[in-house]
Order: C-alpha cells, then structure tokens, then sequence
C-alpha cells in the first residue's frame, strides 16, 4: 500500500500540468481510491485533464455534468464535453452523444446524428451502442429501417454479452423472411471476424 506515495507523486505532476497525473487524480477522488472520496476535486482534476484534450477525462468530465457529481447538472455543458471526447473515438462518449441525441438532452433531438454516433462506437466494438444501432435500423429513426442490418447489430451485441439484444433479435426475426434471416447470420458472421481482428 504506497498509494500515499503514488498519490503525493501524482499531485505534484498535476499541479505542473500532466494530464495523465490530472486524470488520475480525478479517478482517485471520484472513487475514493487512496484519499476521501471527494466529487468537488475530481470535477476540477477532470475538468484540468480535458481542458487539454485528454478523451478520458473529457468524457468523465461530462459524466460529471451528466450526473451532477461535483457540479451542478448542466446537460448542455455534458454534450459539449462528451462531443469532445467522442470526436477522439471515444467509444463510451460517441455512445452517450448518441443517447442524447436520440433523446433531446443537451441538444436538438436528432435521429440521423445519434445513429452516426451509435455507428462510430458499435464500428470499435462497443456493444451497447451496437444493441442501440439495431434498434435505429430495426425502428427506422434517422435512417431507413433495415431488418437485415439490425439483424447483425443485435447479434454483434449479443455477442459481446448484451441479453436485450437477444429479445430484440428474436422479435425482429418475426418480420423477417428465412431468407433474410439467413443473409443476415451469414453477415453478422463476417462482420464478427472483421471486428475481432481488429
């Protein structure tokens, strides 16, 4: 236990604007790891990482606005700060721009934008926004509904361990062919070996 230590070496690090030692300290005192737990300073140590463009903290930053953790909720700031580290392919930030695109929280509701995010993350593998992008290609928001496309979202998510998907592709199985369904599986298999090479 020489996290005291790796704590007082952090502090002065951040203090000389590392923004890997920001970040750290930021996690540190958001979960209470080493030090009291202590929302007010992650928020600062977060904010001090992202304001330097580090995509971490620039999405824990924006949990924060989300969530209200160490600030005052402000979902117009949340999106800000999750736009920036989504644009640095963060995968969990282009997944809660999508949310809130899709929801109106933050900004403008936009179905065709919150599917360009879900695609961005479900592209690197994430498997919530996989799930999310075959509900947009099931449901038809933002893009034109695609059950052969769905089929191969659900089942990416499925396979990454998202059980909701399991009962969205069994449903949309219901409004697909047999012949869909097969293409679809056949799909879904190639897109699986492509995704799990890179």
């Amino acid at each position: 236990q020489n996290f005291n230590n790796a704590g007082k070496w952090h502090q002065k690090a951040a203090e000389k604007g590392n923004t890997d030692a920001q970040y750290f300290l930021g996690v540190i005192y958001e979960t209470g790891k080493g030090v009291p737990q202590n929302t007010s300073k992650a928020f600062k140590w977060y904010k001090k990482a992202a304001e330097q463009g580090l995509p971490d903290a620039q999405y824990h930053l924006g949990e924060m606005y989300y969530k209200g953790r160490g600030v005052a909720q402000n979902y117009e700031k949340d999106y800000i700060w999750y736009h920036k580290a989504a644009a640095q392919n963060h995968t969990d930030a282009q997944n809660n721009l999508g949310d809130m695109y899709y929801k109106g929280i933050g900004t403008t509701r936009d179905y065709t934008e919150a599917g360009y995010w879900y695609n961005k993350a479900a592209e690197q593998g994430l498997a919530i926004a996989q799930n999310n992008l075959g509900i947009m290609y099931d449901s038809g928001y933002g893009m034109p509904p695609d059950f052969i496309k769905a089929y191969i979202w659900f089942s990416m998510a499925v396979a990454n361990g998202i059980k909701e998907a399991e009962t969205h592709r069994a449903n949309l199985e219901h409004k697909m062919t047999p012949q869909q369904v097969t293409r679809a599986q056949t799909e879904a298999a190639r897109l699986w070996k492509e995704l799990s090479v890179n």
